[in-house]
């Protein structure tokens, strides 16, 4: 049995206390003092890559990465595909269900993969390579039998959208609009079909490849904002969304918006050139960008996103949740996301300067 004493970050609180844990967390109890805080490991339910590694490198990228992300607090990750070539994409599938199956005890929790693409606009590819492709049953099928992937980015205007978000619906895999130029009404139709079989409806990266919000013309932005029971994330690395655009959807969505990394292989390396999908793209300062300038995911950790989020004036126990407890939440997954009686033993210790101390991972200390 583990003891850790410090400031417990907990539901729409901060107090001190204590925590006792093995595997699993045993007891919280109040009282003490200390300067350090206690959170739940982050989840991360978009991420390429980190540490020069990439999902899209198969099993050995996908380990590399989950490495990486873990050193900055990430204990549960979703290694997240970019639009390929088909073969490729389901080489890469099959890579990240080796590293699920394998279970290490060394690396976080993998439940499954993030598809994003090839079931995007070509007219929103953003730094997505052009490899989109149609919606097909074939496909669908082949996806279905993987038993891998738990998350899939999906553009409602393409042929066939509704029946991949039934289908996927159905075989418990969350369905995201994004890389889209889908109309609000568009939004809506596809809404319904996702709810009418699972309930539950995502957003990727928010703000990013879906257009604007104008009075008039609600669009994606709109829609997510709109609609409070759907969830959204958003990448918070200062980058890709303005701190007052952040703010906006806290506000909106305040129990359902989660940070992201939508890191690349670029995250943790040094500056200069890399490589995305196939595509060269230059690091530099901690953006990622292609030739054109055109944002090409992130050098994010969540460690930073966190700390960006409490200099952007948000409480600690409000940034806790949406690194943890709500895409928890959105993903299904019970046993994680809050410091808790029977949750995972999956715990940071935070200095009170917002630096990571300390990483465990099912109750052993990883870093």
């Amino acid at each position: 049995m583990t003891l850790l004493r410090g400031r417990l970050v907990l539901d729409g609180r901060v107090v001190n206390g204590t925590l006792s844990f093995g595997e699993v967390i045993d007891g919280v109890e109040l009282g003490g003092s200390s300067t350090s805080y206690l959170l739940p490991g982050f989840i991360d339910t978009h991420v390429h890559g980190g540490g020069g590694a990439d999902t899209m490198d198969g099993a050995g990228g996908v380990r590399e990465l989950a490495r990486f992300h873990l050193q900055h607090g990430t204990t549960t990750l979703y290694p997240t595909t970019i639009t390929n070539p088909w073969g490729k994409i389901m080489k890469a599938l099959e890579g990240v269900r080796e590293v699920m199956l394998e279970g290490s005890a060394e690396l976080p929790d993998i439940p499954g993969a993030h598809l994003e693409g090839p079931f995007i606009s070509p007219q929103r590819l953003g730094a997505q390579p052009a490899h989109t492709l149609p919606i097909s049953l074939e496909r669908l099928d082949e996806i279905l039998r993987l038993d891998t992937v738990r998350l899939v980015t999906i553009a409602p205007e393409l042929e066939h959208a509704q029946i991949a978000a039934e289908r996927f619906a159905k075989a418990g895999v969350r369905l995201s609009v994004g890389h889209s130029r889908a109309s609000f009404a568009e939004v809506e139709r596809f809404a319904k079909s996702v709810r009418a079989v699972s309930g539950v409806l995502g957003y990727t990266h928010l703000y990013n490849a879906m257009g604007g919000l104008e009075g008039r013309t609600p669009g994606i932005v709109g829609a997510a904002l709109a609609d409070r029971d759907a969830y959204a994330e958003l990448i918070f690395d200062t980058h890709h969304v303005h701190s007052a655009s952040f703010l906006a959807a806290l506000h909106a969505k305040p129990d359902h918006l989660s940070l992201i990394t939508d890191a690349t292989r670029a995250a943790g390396m040094p500056d200069g050139e890399t490589e995305l999908g196939g595509a060269t793209v230059q690091h530099k300062n901690g953006v990622v960008t292609l030739p054109d300038g055109t944002l090409a995911g992130s050098a994010l950790t969540l460690d930073t996103a966190l700390r960006n989020a409490v200099e952007a004036g948000v409480p600690l126990h409000t940034v806790s949740k949406l690194l943890s407890g709500t895409p928890a939440r959105y993903m299904g997954l019970t046993d994680r996301g809050r410091l808790e009686p029977g949750q995972r033993a999956d715990i940071l210790v935070i200095s009170k300067d917002f630096e990571l101390e300390a990483v465990y991972l099912g109750g052993r200390q990883v870093a």
